[in-house]
C-alpha cells in the first residue's frame, strides 16, 4: 500500500554496496530493436521511400541551376530561364510535401516502439524485487526511466528522421555527381577517408566516455535521494560534513565527465571541418580543369560545386547525431538490461532459504501459525549481521509490536517477513497468505483521489471506496476537495498532508484487506496531534488483522498483544506491556525513558 524502502540507516549504510541493475550488450540491444521494428515495418517502408522521393525532388536543384548558368552565358531567352525557374520551385515544393511526409511517418513510428519498450521497461521494474531495486540505489532506476527515456524519446522524435534523411541526401549527391562526371565523385571522395577516420576516433571514445557519464549521473542521483532520505539520521549522527562532501565528489565526477565530452565533441568537429574545406578544394580544382578541357560545360562544373557544398549540411547533421547515437544507444542498454529481468524477477531466487512470502503454505489440520520465522539472518553485507537467530511465531489476529534502539534491525526483520529482501539464513513464513506493507514514506499516486485508491481493489465501488475513507476519518476532508474523490491528487495536483497521505494509505489497506499487515513506522511523521489521530486510524484498519507494528511511539507497543524487544539484530525479551515493565530489562528501560519525555496532558 505504501512504496516501501529502507529506514534511514539502512539506506545510508547501502551506499558504498550498491550494485547496479544490469545493462544489457549492444547485441542484446539491436535484437530487441529489431522485435520492436516488426509491427511498425510497413509504415517504416512506406516512410522510406517518401524520404527517397523528396530527397530525389530536392536534389534538382544545383543541376537547374547549373543549367541556368549555361543558358545565361549562351544568351538564351528569358522565358528559358523562367522555365527553368519554374522547376525550381516545383523541386522544393515537392521535397517539402514528400520528405515533410516520410519525416512525420518515421517519427511516428519510432515513437510506438519506444512506447512499446517503455511499456515493457516499467513492467519489468515494476516486478523487480525490491531488494534488487533498493541494492541499486533509487538514483539508478529513477535515471533510467528519467534521463534516459528522455534522451532516447529526443532520439525517436527528432534524430533518427534527421539521420535518415541525412544519410538518403548524402548517398544521393554522390550519385547526382557521378551522372555529371564520374571525376567530380572522386574528387568528392577525397573528404571520405579523414570523415571516417574522424567518425572511428570519436566513436572509440565517446561510447565508453557517455556510458561512464550515465553511471554517474546515476550514483550522483542516488547519493543525493539517499542524504535527503536520511536527513534526520544524518543530523542525529552529525555526519551532515561527511554527506556533503560525498555528494560534492559524485557531483564534480558528473561535471568532469560532461566537460570531457564537451572537449570531445570540440575536437570531433574541427576534424570534420578539415574534411569539408579539403573536399571542396578537390571539386573546384576538378571543375576548373574539365572546363578548361571542354569536358563539361561551366553550368556543370557549378552544379557540382553546388552539389558537393550542399553535402556539408546532411554530413555535418549525421556525424552530429553520432553524438545524440551514443548517448541514445547508452541509455537503450541500461532500458533494455531492466526491461530483460521480466523473467527473472517473476520466480523466487533458486537459493532463496525462504518460502516465497505471501503463497499460502501446506499445513496440520490444527489452524496454522499466520507468521513462522525461524533461525532468521540477515545481513546487508556479508561481514555485518543485521538480524541473527530470530524465531518467532505469531499467532493468527495477535497483533506484536516490535521496538527497540536506532539500528537494533526493527526495520529490517518488518521487511523480511513482508518479502521486500531474502534471508541469507534460515526461513520466513506466512501461511496465512497476503502480507501489506505500510512505511512511513507514503506515494500518493497522480491522478484521481479514487483511482489512487482502487490500487489496492481494482473493483471497488463508490460505496466501498467511501466506507474506507469513512473507517480512516478521511471522508470529512475528502468530501471537502475541489471535486470530492475525483480531485487530482499526486504529482500537479492537489497537494496532500502526511497525515492525510498515510490515511490514504491505511484506506487502501481496508480494501485490499490482506489477512496480515506489517505496519513500518507509520505514524511517525504526522506530529504528535497527527500521530494520535494515526493511531487511531491505524487500530481500526487493523481490526482482525494479524499485524506486526514496528512502534515508533510506545503507546502503541502498549496497547499491542506481545511485545519483541530488538537489541543488535536478536531478539532479547518478549511479552505484554504489563510483563514488561513489571520487570528490569531493555523495554522498562526504554518505557520509563519514553515516559519522562513525553508530554504530560
Amino acid at each position: 500500500m505504501a512504496s516501501p524502502s529502507l529506514s534511514s540507516t539502512a539506506s545510508l549504510s547501502d551506499l558504498s554496496g550498491q550494485v547496479l541493475l544490469p545493462v544489457a550488450t549492444g547485441r542484446r540491444t539491436l535484437a530487441e530493436l529489431r522485435r520492436l521494428l516488426r509491427p511498425q515495418r510497413g509504415r517504416m517502408t512506406v516512410a522510406l521511400a517518401l524520404l527517397v522521393a523528396g530527397t530525389v525532388a530536392g536534389l534538382v536543384t544545383p543541376p537547374l541551376l547549373g543549367r541556368i548558368v549555361d543558358l545565361a552565358s549562351s544568351g538564351a531567352s528569358t522565358g528559358a530561364i523562367v522555365l527553368i525557374g519554374a522547376g525550381l520551385v516545383a523541386g522544393a515544393l515537392g521535397e517539402a510535401i514528400l520528405a515533410g511526409w516520410g519525416v512525420a511517418l518515421l517519427a511516428q513510428g519510432a515513437e510506438s516502439m519506444l512506447a512499446s519498450l517503455r511499456e515493457r521497461f516499467v513492467g519489468s521494474a515494476l516486478r523487480l524485487p525490491l531488494e534488487q531495486v533498493e541494492r541499486a540505489g533509487a538514483g539508478d532506476l529513477t535515471s533510467r526511466v528519467t534521463n534516459d527515456v528522455a534522451a532516447i524519446a529526443e532520439a525517436a522524435r527528432s534524430a533518427l528522421p534527421e539521420f535518415s534523411r541525412a544519410i538518403l541526401t548524402i548517398g544521393l549527391t554522390l550519385a547526382g555527381m557521378a551522372v555529371l562526371d564520374w571525376r567530380f565523385l572522386i574528387a568528392a571522395l577525397i573528404a571520405v577517408p579523414v570523415q571516417v577516420y574522424t567518425v572511428r576516433w570519436y566513436t572509440r571514445r565517446a561510447g565508453p566516455l557517455y556510458a561512464s557519464q550515465r553511471v554517474a549521473v546515476a550514483a550522483q542521483q542516488h547519493h543525493l535521494l539517499a542524504t535527503i532520505d536520511g536527513a534526520r539520521t544524518i543530523r542525529a549522527f552529525r555526519i551532515a560534513d561527511e554527506h556533503r562532501a560525498r555528494v560534492a565528489a559524485k557531483s564534480q565526477e558528473a561535471v568532469d565527465l560532461l566537460l570531457r565530452g564537451v572537449a570531445l565533441q570540440t575536437r570531433f568537429y574541427a576534424r570534420l571541418h578539415v574534411a569539408e574545406f579539403a573536399g571542396l578544394a578537390a571539386v573546384l580544382s576538378t571543375g576548373f580543369f574539365l572546363v578548361r578541357a571542354d569536358a563539361v560545360s561551366i553550368g556543370t562544373a557549378t552544379a557540382a560545386a553546388l552539389y558537393f557544398h550542399g553535402l556539408f549540411n546532411p554530413i555535418n547533421v549525421a556525424l552530429a547525431l553520432v553524438d545524440d547515437a551514443q548517448v541514445a544507444a547508452s541509455g537503450l542498454n541500461r532500458l533494455v538490461g531492466v526491461a530483460d529481468l521480466a523473467d527473472s524477477a517473476t520466480a523466487p531466487p533458486a537459493n532463496s532459504a525462504a518460502a516465497p512470502t505471501g503463497a499460502p503454505q501446506a499445513g496440520p489440520a490444527a489452524a496454522p501459525p499466520a507468521v513462522l520465522v525461524s533461525g532468521l539472518g540477515f545481513s546487508y553485507r556479508e561481514d555485518r549481521p543485521v538480524l541473527s537467530d530470530i524465531d518467532l511465531t505469531i499467532a493468527p489476529g495477535e497483533r506484536v509490536a516490535v521496538v527497540g534502539s536506532t539500528g537494533a534491525g526493527k526495520t529490517t526483520l518488518a521487511k523480511l517477513i513482508a518479502g521486500v529482501h531474502q534471508p541469507t539464513a534460515g526461513s520466513v513464513r506466512v501461511p496465512a497468505g497476503e502480507v501489506v506493507l505500510i512505511t512511513q514514506e507514503v506515494h500518493v499516486f497522480a491522478g484521481p483521489l479514487a483511482d489512487d485508491l482502487r490500487l489496492a481493489r481494482p473493483a471497488a465501488t463508490d460505496d466501498e471506496v467511501r466506507a474506507a475513507l469513512t473507517a480512516v476519518d478521511a471522508l470529512t476532508w475528502v468530501d471537502q476537495l475541489p471535486e470530492g474523490m475525483s480531485t487530482e491528487v499526486g504529482s500537479g495536483g492537489h497537494t496532500v498532508t502526511a497525515a492525510q497521505a498515510q490515511q490514504l494509505a491505511f484506506a487502501r489497506l481496508i480494501l485490499a484487506d490482506p489477512p496480515v499487515a506489517i505496519l513500518d513506522e507509520a505514524t511517525a511523521e504526522a506530529g504528535s496531534a497527527g500521530a494520535r489521530l494515526l493511531e487511531r486510524v491505524a487500530a481500526t484498519a487493523l481490526s482482525g488483522r494479524t499485524a506486526v507494528i514496528v512502534a515508533h511511539r510506545l503507546t502503541q507497543a502498549a496497547a499491542a498483544d506481545r511485545i519483541v524487544v530488538l537489541d543488535a539484530g536478536r531478539i532479547v525479551e518478549q511479552g505484554t506491556h504489563q510483563e514488561l515493565t513489571a520487570r528490569p530489562g531493555p523495554y522498562a528501560t526504554l518505557w520509563q525513558a519514553w515516559s519522562d519525555q513525553r508530554p504530560q496532558p
